[in-house]
């Protein structure tokens, strides 16, 4: 599917977001991170956050717990690298800009890819999604929080509205389920494990994502 947004608007907006990103997400996700945060630790082993922006999710990993982070912005790593510093994560592997659609590892290098509100913000999300599968071991898994939009009603209506301003921020208001499961289909080496809604109202959805074991 063609990309509908622009990778350097992405990246600008991202950049601009940096500073203020914590304050004005920080509570509104706060949810959505531990419930990713807690399937990802029951799976185990090497962990890798893709979108892992300020690094506000990496304190709440267990100490145990290995992980690498990955942000397409570099101001948003800035600050994810101060975190890491100031509260001495020393499971943290590394910080690096990368690409989701490109991710420079080795096929299944990783336990688990955890993807935070990052799905609706790039701009081939089939592709990164190819790359999470391609970078997960055989029987690992893709854990995602992501918006799921509406088909009609209201909100399918405001969300329409206001596609167009959420894409020069940085993001797509508009995001069927379709996309998934159409993704799921194609790709024949990965199942849902998981989809449940997430708070606030509903508006995004945890989504677990198993890569067969045969493939």
């Amino acid at each position: 599917m063609p990309a509908d947004l622009d990778r350097d608007r992405v990246v600008k907006a991202y950049n601009h977001w940096a500073p203020v990103y914590d304050l004005i997400f920080g509570a509104v996700f706060s949810q959505g991170r531990r419930a990713a945060i807690e399937v990802a630790e029951q799976v185990g082993g090497r962990i890798l956050e893709v979108g892992v922006g300020t690094g506000i999710s990496l304190p709440a990993y267990r100490r145990s717990t290995r992980l690498y982070g990955v942000d397409v912005s570099e101001s948003m790593l800035k600050k994810a690298r101060e975190r890491v510093a100031e509260l001495g994560l020393s499971n943290i592997e590394g910080l690096a800009v990368m690409d989701a659609e490109r991710l420079e590892f080795p096929d299944g290098e990783f336990d688990v890819v955890v993807a935070q509100y990052v799905v609706t913000a790039v701009p081939n999300p089939e592709a990164a999604l190819d790359e999470f599968m391609r970078v997960v071991r055989p029987g690992g898994e893709i854990v995602l929080t992501s918006r799921i939009g509406a088909d009609s009603g209201v909100r399918g209506a405001l969300e329409k509205l206001l596609s167009p301003l959420a894409r020069r921020l940085g993001w797509r208001t508009e995001f069927p389920w379709e996309r998934y499961s159409s993704w799921i289909e194609r790709s024949r080496s990965v199942e849902l494990t998981e989809r449940r809604e997430l708070p606030p109202l509903g508006h995004f959805s945890l989504i677990r994502l198993t890569k067969l074991a045969s493939t």
